[in-house]
């Protein structure tokens, strides 16, 4: 049963608590993950602890962490907000509207059957398709929306034109793009067109794949399938140039009672209130953490003194699709 609460947001007309809980680890990703009856367990304990916004997508781990998602969230489906995303090629038969809508749908009845579930909350384009109109995309997202299958909408890492097209023919509920403290490049536009237009912003890898945790260092060492072995900024020799960022959240945390990761978040949510950050984690005391974060306020001469001091610090590093295609050739 659910025993906490914590803050909630909009996106668009769904209601979310104001940190989400990313899956996509419990299947890939990071390494070793936790066996099945764990993973439900953690996803309900999620629940409990006041979470109502659960990401998923049909490319982790082929479709079985949709799976699990929806095994854990079947008792509590109505009370839950649920997002998943579809991916798509361009082919012949996807070249027409009509053919666009079937070729979606063969995505959107098989997702429904592994979430276990009459309709999907929030239905992302897992990246934007250059050789797709978005236009198609949104007409067909209307076309869901009117079959009651999905309640809305969104893009991941969409420009600001692409926003505005698709906008126009089917309204977004949300954006998902990578956002955090090491990467604001959307903060200059695509975050202000969603303000402007009343979108959602949903925010992944919040914590940096975890590096604003503070908890890995330059000796650690990553196996498997663990993006952190391709993604630039836990390179040895970034690790030790993004130490200034680390001392700086460490102190504000210090002096909070918080942690370098709930500051991290922190500082997300005081930035707009349509921003809704999905770290993921594995472990119960990670997810609690990270939950917690909602209670943590900043004030505004302490967002003001971490945005002045975030001024002087040169980020070192990043994450990019094309680093994260690469572990499949060294795994």
């Amino acid at each position: 049963m659910k025993d906490n609460h914590i803050k909630t947001r909009k996106l668009g007309n769904l209601e979310v608590s104001a940190i989400g809980y990313g899956c996509m680890g419990l299947s890939h990703g990071y390494g070793d993950h936790p066996e099945r009856a764990g993973a439900i367990k953690l996803i309900r304990q999620a629940y409990d602890w006041g979470c109502t916004f659960f990401d998923t997508a049909e490319a982790y781990g082929d479709g079985d962490n949709e799976t699990l998602v929806g095994e854990a969230l079947k008792p509590i489906r109505e009370k839950v907000v649920l997002a998943t995303k579809f991916r798509l090629e361009k082919t012949e038969q996807t070249s027409t509207r009509e053919g666009l809508l079937a070729e979606i749908e063969s995505h959107v009845n098989p997702f429904l059957k592994r979430l276990d579930t009459d309709y999907i909350d929030l239905y992302y384009q897992h990246r934007v398709n250059k050789d797709i109109p978005v236009e198609d995309i949104a007409w067909c997202m209307g076309k869901l929306i009117q079959e009651d299958k999905i309640l809305g909408w969104g893009q991941s890492q969409s420009t600001v034109e692409e926003i505005q097209r698709a906008h126009a023919i089917t309204p977004i509920t949300a954006i998902q793009s990578e956002y955090s403290i090491m990467e604001r490049m959307f903060e200059k536009d695509v975050i202000p067109i969603c303000e402007k237009l009343g979108i959602g912003f949903v925010a992944f890898s919040p914590l940096a794949s975890g590096f604003l945790s503070g908890k890995y260092k330059a000796d650690t060492t990553y196996t498997g399938d663990d993006v952190r072995r391709v993604i630039t900024r836990f390179s040895k020799e970034n690790i030790l140039a993004n130490q200034p960022l680390l001392d700086l959240i460490t102190d504000i945390a210090n002096q909070k009672g918080a942690t370098p990761a709930q500051i991290s978040l922190a500082w997300m949510l005081h930035k707009k209130d349509f921003i809704v950050p999905i770290p993921g984690a594995r472990k119960p005391t990670r997810i609690q953490e990270n939950l917690n974060s909602a209670n943590v306020d900043l004030n505004d001469n302490e967002f003001d003194q971490i945005e002045s001091e975030l001024a002087k610090i040169t980020i070192h590093g990043n994450r990019t699709d094309e680093d994260i295609t690469k572990l499949k050739s060294i795994t």
